[in-house]
């Protein structure tokens, strides 16, 4: 679990990921894994300790919990609405602090599913849009995505109802809710549509192709569906997170 480390000028934000990350991937970041390990990648350790599973075991009288069903709870907490916003200004001044919400189960359940949406966001179910085609036969090679329909959304960020593939392909169809799931400032969408494009570094003159990344053709494209969904099931899971209470 990564989150905004102390003294971050933007908004409290907390990621989970399977590798070990650029700590420059937010503000300062803060990373805790659930196992540490040494120097030689060996000696591997639950980070969560024995002393922590008492607590939760004691406090919710459940012998049953595991140490693996505390860190889904903290990843759940971490994205409650009311958690970040009462704590707004703690959680740039100091690490967030875990309290016992009212029901253990329902947070552990919905962090377990964000951790499994956000980990595996490449294999998800996918969302289906409409695929407009308008030349055959149908690439699936991109150039550069281009969303259509720009517009502002009533909470005040840019939602799009389709995306320009290329000349033979737009997807059209896209909920303005997906675009409620930010990574930072941008929404998971608009993250995929700027790095997906084929680009070339000014200093290196390397070219970044996205097109050669995997042997499926449609790769990219399935992509853009699969995280459509992403967003969109992460949104009903974090609404739904906001009617239970996080606290006493």
């Amino acid at each position: 679990i990564c989150v905004s480390g102390l003294g971050s000028n933007k908004a409290f934000q907390s990621y989970i990921v399977k590798i070990i990350p650029c700590l420059d991937m937010l503000e300062k970041t803060q990373c805790f894994p659930f196992y540490t390990y040494d120097k030689d990648g060996g000696n591997r350790q639950e980070n969560i300790t024995d002393w922590a599973l008492a607590r939760f075991r004691g406090h919710y009288d459940d012998p049953s919990i595991s140490k693996w069903d505390i860190f889904y709870y903290v990843y759940a907490l971490l994205h409650h609405p009311r958690y970040r916003e009462r704590y707004a200004l703690d959680l740039k001044r100091q690490l967030p602090r875990i309290p016992f919400a009212p029901d253990f189960g329902a947070f552990s359940q919905a962090g377990k599913t964000l951790a499994g949406l956000h980990l595996d966001y490449e294999t998800s179910e996918r969302y289906e849009l409409d695929w407009r085609v308008t030349q055959k036969p149908i690439s699936y090679r991109i150039d550069k995505m281009l969303p259509q329909n720009k517009r502002k959304s009533e909470v005040g960020y840019t939602v799009y109802d389709r995306i320009k593939v290329n000349d033979s392909l737009t997807l059209d169809g896209i909920p303005e809710s997906a675009f409620a799931y930010r990574l930072g400032n941008r929404s998971a969408l608009d993250w995929i549509v700027d790095q997906y494009r084929v680009k070339t570094d000014k200093r290196s003159r390397i070219v970044h192709n996205p097109n050669g990344w995997s042997d499926d053709e449609r790769y990219i494209v399935n992509l853009v569906e699969r995280v459509v969904g992403v967003s969109l099931r992460t949104v009903e899971i974090v609404d739904e997170l906001a009617k239970i209470p996080f606290g006493a």
